[in-house]
């Protein structure tokens, strides 16, 4: 599963996602979340998905910028390819703000209120974060000892979020 220089070897036909965009991502959109949660009694629903996903792509285009300009610091030359071929690569970042600004727009529907639908959005990143920790750990070919291990990390730095969120809400 692992090529000589220690890099993770993908099958020709799975695709490589990039996994530790989609968990920062992820832990990103929770602490979006718990951040708007001091001030949340007067923060609309629409107001925290354009943050959650304004966020996202924020970060998302820093990322690519840093990567790029990393690239031009070793002196490679910068085509279009490789802006789009790193503005995919670290497209998952983005996509990981979705589910959490999805829980937070129907939050109406399932009757929550603005309280409530902050604990649903950050419960919501917070599995994500798991998931893709754990999914990325079975991608590279860890033991289910390692894939537990690195889902149960992801969730004590969510905890520590939560943490946050609980002592500034009170």
């Amino acid at each position: 599963m692992f090529r000589s220089d220690g890099t993770a070897r993908h099958p020709p036909d799975q695709p490589q996602t990039d996994y530790a965009g989609a968990i920062y991502g992820s832990l990103l959109a929770a602490s979006v979340i718990a951040g708007a949660a001091g001030v949340y009694a007067s923060f609309p629903r629409l107001g925290l998905v354009v943050l959650l996903l304004a966020t996202g792509i924020v970060f998302w285009a820093a990322h690519v910028y840093v990567h790029l300009a990393g690239e031009r610091v070793r002196g490679q030359p910068m085509t279009w390819a490789q802006v789009r071929r790193v503005a995919g690569h670290e497209w998952p970042m983005v996509q990981a703000a979705v589910p959490p600004a999805v829980a937070v727009a129907i939050s109406p529907l399932l009757d929550l209120g603005l309280p409530e639908t902050a604990w649903f959005a950050l419960g919501v990143a917070l599995a994500e974060q798991v998931a893709w920790a754990t999914v990325a750990a079975a991608r590279a070919g860890a033991s289910r000892r390692v894939m537990a291990l690195s889902g149960l990390l992801n969730l004590l730095l969510g905890l520590v979020i939560v943490a946050a969120k609980t002592a500034v809400h009170h």
